[in-house]
């Protein structure tokens, strides 16, 4: 019996350890450079494991669900655009961090492919004397120059995690809060709880690996011209993910892809990286 309670203890403590810790985070944005007013707040998961972690929105996980209830249902339920728009989402990429190389992989949508770069910059933190409390947690101060922007983070080592959301990490804790100094950008843990396992994800179309520069002009060259994506995409071919088929005018079709990626680039015209 003594020996069965023993091996009771050590599963237990094993399924413990296989957990995955997710940390839900607000994220609070101001994506118009033109409009400072628009304030966007939603939140995001940082799940953990010993193994990897990986931040994403928590709509994203919404509308896979949805979307997954659909297909299984075979179309049957159909959509309920009003539920789709409220589950919009301004954090469209996901970031992957492997603990035992220690790198970091940014995935993001362009047209109807997934693209895929693993971050060449390092984070390169200044630990400041300051501390403070944020909740439960004892924090501390750092800075670090990012992406075009200037960081204030502050981090804890009251939990057992050396990460942190988006691509923060490198800190000795679990970043607490994040915000760049002009205030358009700001991380703020909310909560954290256990789960059983990382959520699967859903991709639309192939991943793509680039390098970070490639996805740059990628995305850029998405936002002058749309229709070469859908057209490299196609074979040639123009149809709607939407229409179900290729009874669409071409110059319509054209027209409204490049309305589409003209609002969406106005809508994002100050992103969390500026360089």
């Amino acid at each position: 019996m003594k020996k069965l309670g023993i091996l009771a203890i050590a599963l237990l403590a094993q399924v413990s350890f296989a957990q995955t810790n997710r940390f839900v985070y607000q994220v609070t944005s101001k994506p118009d450079i033109s409009n400072k007013n628009d304030i966007k707040t939603e939140n995001a998961y940082l799940d953990i494991s010993a193994e990897k972690s990986m931040f994403y929105s928590e709509n994203r996980i919404k509308r896979d669900s949805v979307m997954q209830a659909n297909r299984q249902s075979g179309g049957a339920r159909g959509f309920n655009r009003e539920q789709m728009d409220g589950l919009r989402t301004n954090i469209n990429y996901s970031i992957e961090k492997n603990k035992k190389d220690q790198k970091t992989f940014y995935k993001e949508r362009i047209g109807r492919d997934q693209y895929s770069y693993e971050e060449d910059r390092p984070l390169n933190w200044k630990i400041l004397s300051e501390t403070t409390k944020i909740g439960d947690y004892k924090v501390q101060k750092a800075e670090t120059d990012f992406g075009g922007r200037k960081w204030i983070a502050w981090f804890t080592t009251d939990l057992p995690y050396q990460d942190g959301p988006y691509k923060f990490n490198g800190l000795p804790g679990l970043v607490v809060k994040a915000e760049d100094s002009t205030g358009e950008y700001s991380f703020d843990l909310m909560k954290n709880y256990k789960i059983s396992d990382f959520p699967e994800m859903t991709t639309f179309g192939n991943v793509i690996k680039v390098k970070r520069t490639d996805y740059v002009k990628q995305q850029e060259k998405f936002k002058t011209d749309p229709m070469s994506f859908m057209n490299n995409q196609r074979g040639g071919g123009i149809s709607s993910p939407r229409s179900g088929g290729g009874n669409q005018n071409p110059a319509d079709m054209r027209k409204r892809m490049e309305e589409r990626a003209k609002e969406e680039a106005k809508r994002n015209s100050n992103p969390i990286e500026l360089k």
